[in-house]
């Protein structure tokens, strides 16, 4: 039988549940998680989101993603305006106020990734980086 570190995905679940826990640690004070996080990363690369967008490009259930926005919406960081092309639907979009926060969070990030790769070089950690996007790319983008 092979050791559980023989098992690549046990492994990368390992490594993301202690990134979770480091990012966690690191966003504590602001009273937000790894989740609102990735909202609102998302939400910078967009003019706008719907929610099931949302859902479907981060991997969250759709309830889960009502919360959040509501979340954000409460501490100004996101906001819910009708839809440019249906104005029955709501797009997400990111404030103003939530720029800021990931401006502010940019260098947290950056301890966090680089407590977790301590181990690594420069050139391993972008071959490792590299590697992670052609696995995502590939199904789960």
């Amino acid at each position: 039988m092979r050791a559980l570190h023989a098992d690549t995905g046990y492994l990368l679940y390992r490594l993301g549940l202690r990134s979770g826990q480091l990012f966690n640690a690191s966003l504590q004070e602001s009273g937000l998680r790894l989740r609102h996080y990735a909202v609102l990363r998302f939400l910078a690369t967009t003019e706008g989101a719907l929610q099931r967008e949302l859902s479907a490009r981060l991997g969250y259930d759709p309830s889960a993603i009502v919360g959040l926005v509501d979340d954000l919406e409460k501490l100004g960081f996101a906001e819910r305006r009708p839809a440019p092309e249906d104005r029955r639907s709501r797009i997400v979009v990111l404030t103003e106020d939530g720029r800021a926060f990931l401006r502010d969070t940019d260098q947290a990030g950056q301890r966090v990734t680089d407590e977790l790769l301590t181990p690594l070089d420069p050139a391993e950690r972008e071959t490792l980086h590299a590697l992670l996007l052609r696995v995502v790319d590939n199904g789960l983008a």
